[in-house]
């Protein structure tokens, strides 16, 4: 129990502080190309990382067995998110960038009604998917300060989640017990890695990167990816999916913090506005948040 908090706090200053990484990294570097240098950082540490816990060959023959479901989970859980992400981020600030990313919660519940027909919505639950949705009008705004680039952008991370929201469904109804985190971890994202490989060479730096873009792309796959992946496993073999997911809810504000102490982002009423109706909203809308009608 003494060890939950710590490591709650921990992967929620990791994940946030990715935001701002993506931010400083978009500067200099394509999208497509960044990511694809993000795996390159976080694909070795994390095959280092499964070989050290079940030896060399054992990792071989996991990483073989999960081939399809690893090419699945690097697509849709790090290839597509990634970079609609970072594309994202070209247009709004990151703050705003991890705050619509928070919507992940609510597209797994309007997914599951499509893909599992036996799920059900209560009233109080619908109220809650509404309630996001609308905090992601707020936060696009109907006259955005970046134009109608930002509400591209906001609307980019927006789709991420979306992505993120089928890995999600897809994880839980075809993995089980197929593989442990740190195999799934390592299979999804070296996939990722080859998957975007193409589309990172038709999209190469014009110039070389500042020393900032690069020394945020190291963090960003060492920390943000690798060492938050390895966290993240652990949180969920030790305290279970539940009480890791909370995590959700601290990221968007870490990283609002971030984006306003170190990249001097403002923190609008807008911003504000769309963080308490999203959180709010995933809240009531996964089934968190249980209310009692009073009639």
């Amino acid at each position: 129990m003494r060890g939950y908090v710590p490591l709650l706090l921990l992967l929620a200053a990791i994940w946030g502080s990715s935001y701002l990484f993506i931010k400083v990294a978009v500067g200099d570097v394509p999208p497509a190309a960044m990511v694809e240098l993000r795996l390159l950082f976080a694909v070795p540490v994390l095959l280092v990382y499964l070989a050290s816990q079940v030896g060399g060959r054992k990792a071989l023959s996991e990483l073989r067995r999960v081939g399809r479901v690893g090419l699945v989970l690097g697509l849709a859980n790090a290839a597509v998110p990634f970079t609609l992400i970072a594309w994202g981020e070209q247009h709004v600030d990151s703050g705003i960038a991890a705050i619509a990313n928070a919507t992940v919660p609510i597209f797994v519940v309007l997914l599951a009604l499509h893909f599992r027909p036996d799920e059900r919505v209560t009233r109080l639950q619908a109220a809650g998917i509404a309630m996001g949705l609308v905090g992601v009008a707020v936060l696009a705004g109907f006259n955005p300060t970046g134009g109608w680039w930002a509400v591209a952008g906001t609307l980019a991370v927006v789709l991420s989640s979306v992505s993120y929201a089928a890995a999600n469904l897809y994880a839980g109804k075809r993995v089980g017990t197929l593989a442990t985190g740190p195999v799934l971890a390592a299979a999804s994202m070296l996939a990722a890695l080859v998957l975007l490989a193409p589309f990172a060479l038709l999209r190469l730096p014009a110039a070389t990167p500042s020393w900032k873009a690069i020394a945020s792309i190291a963090a960003l796959g060492l920390i943000g990816t690798a060492l938050a992946q390895i966290v993240f496993y652990r949180m969920l073999r030790l305290y279970g999916s539940a009480r890791s997911s909370l995590v959700a809810y601290l990221l968007p504000v870490t990283a609002l913090a971030y984006g306003a102490v170190l990249l001097d982002e403002p923190v609008t009423g807008a911003t504000l506005g769309g963080l308490v109706l999203i959180l709010a909203g995933v809240a009531i809308g996964s089934g968190r948040l249980k209310v009692a009608w009073p009639w």
